[in-house]
């Protein structure tokens, strides 16, 4: 029976996937950026408590999303270098799920977001 990795070691393991996916990745930048974003307008604006716990599990979705799709697609292209139909398949579905949950993300985001935003403007020239 093989032996496993001290857990210490898997928690280095994961955080060296984390952060080789953000230094080669762009679209993974460009989620933090957004998430960055996020966070100070919702310091700015005040979110409350349950809107944070949303913006949290979203921002937790999508990372780890585009994570697994850099996996997919490192995999697949691990597995063949030829232009295959269940390869496009396999890497476009993974791409389609970051894709799906970001649009759903960013309406979320709007639904909470605009109302305070235009409160903001309008106590700013009242």
């Amino acid at each position: 029976m093989k032996r496993r990795e001290p857990l210490y070691k898997s928690f280095g393991f994961a955080f060296e996937g984390i952060f080789n996916t953000i230094k080669s990745e762009r679209n993974i930048k460009i989620h933090i950026f957004a998430t960055i974003m996020v966070v100070i307008f919702g310091f700015i604006l005040k979110i409350s408590y349950i809107e944070w716990l949303i913006c949290l599990l979203l921002f937790g979705l999508i990372t780890s999303l585009e994570l697994v799709n850099t996996a997919v697609e490192a995999t697949v292209d691990l597995a063949t270098e030829e232009r295959k139909a269940l390869a496009k398949k396999a890497k476009d579905a993974a791409a389609g799920a970051v894709l799906y949950s970001a649009i759903i993300a960013a309406i979320t985001g709007g639904i909470i977001f605009f109302p305070k935003f235009f409160n903001f403007i309008i106590e700013c020239f009242n």
